[in-house]
């Protein structure tokens, strides 16, 4: 007889994915509606998206926090990288618990705090250093990575923390140097986890609007920021293709790096392709 789950089970787990996409999958259909009304539909068109790339406050804010996401998860990688492997690899030294503490403190404090936080110390250094001269793009790059940082460094320090010691080992017995055994057995080990770490660090730097709202400045608002700006007067049609576009944008990058992720687990585990013979 075989096992059946509980209705009751079942009944939860659709109501959960109702409850995450519907909403999304909605947003989705009313932005090829044609009326200008959000919540009446008058037929399907693409007009919105034309508006859209025609609106040059949006397009520019895209552009900047595309940016801003980009170089803010990649220099996050490697710094996240680099105290991961100190956490991991270099045993006991003096400053660890410090180092830890200061991963630790940006997952668990309030974005409000953090943000502050940052603007005070942006401002104590234009007084004190002279620089940053304005608070911009830099300063947003800035808090983007200081953030950012910590969720990569604990992804990356899992990861660490799971990986068989015994393969580096076994490449310095051979005569590896570090260096070499680093970047010929470590770091292929650790790049799904690195990826994953910067796919994460670019949609919670793309994503922000609390920390960036402190940091910015005039000239410098980013899409979050603009979303915000227009939703507060009502939701319009152009904003529903925004929405989209970005949902189309992460599901494509999600499920190429899930496939690279996939393949490269494969290819680790040694895993061959099986080959029908005549």
């Amino acid at each position: 007889m075989k096992n059946r789950r509980p209705l009751f089970t079942v009944a939860a787990l659709w109501f959960g994915f109702a409850f995450l996409y519907v909403p999304i999958f909605v947003l989705i259909a009313y932005s090829f509606n044609d009326s200008r009304l959000v919540s009446l539909w008058g037929g399907f068109s693409l007009r919105w998206y034309g508006e859209l790339l025609r609106d040059r406050q949006i397009v520019d804010a895209a552009l900047l926090s595309l940016r801003i996401a980009v170089i803010s998860a990649t220099v996050s990688t490697l710094l996240g990288t680099l105290a991961a492997i100190a956490l991991t690899r270099m045993g006991r030294f003096r400053g660890r618990l410090l180092l830890g503490g200061m991963i630790a403190a940006p997952l668990v404090m309030p974005e409000i705090v953090t943000g502050l936080s940052l603007l005070l110390l942006f401002v104590s250094m234009q007084d004190l250093l002279g620089w940053p001269s304005k608070r911009g793009a830099t300063t947003i790059m800035l808090s983007h990575i200081t953030f950012c940082m910590a969720y990569v460094a604990v992804i990356v320090q899992s990861r660490l923390a799971i990986m068989d010691g015994a393969l580096e080992e076994a490449a310095m017995d051979l005569g590896g140097r570090p260096f070499r055994v680093a970047v010929d057995i470590t770091l292929p080990l650790i790049a799904p986890a690195m990826l994953s770490g910067w796919l994460l660090a670019f949609t919670l730097s793309l994503d922000d609007l609390v920390i960036t709202s402190f940091v910015s400045g005039p000239g410098s608002s980013t899409l979050p920021m603009v979303i915000f700006s227009k939703v507060r007067l009502g939701v319009t049609p152009d904003v529903n293709a925004l929405a989209t576009i970005i949902v189309a944008v992460v599901g494509l990058g999600v499920l190429v790096a899930g496939w690279l992720m996939l393949r490269q687990d494969r290819l680790a585990a040694g895993e061959t392709p099986i080959r029908a013979y005549a």
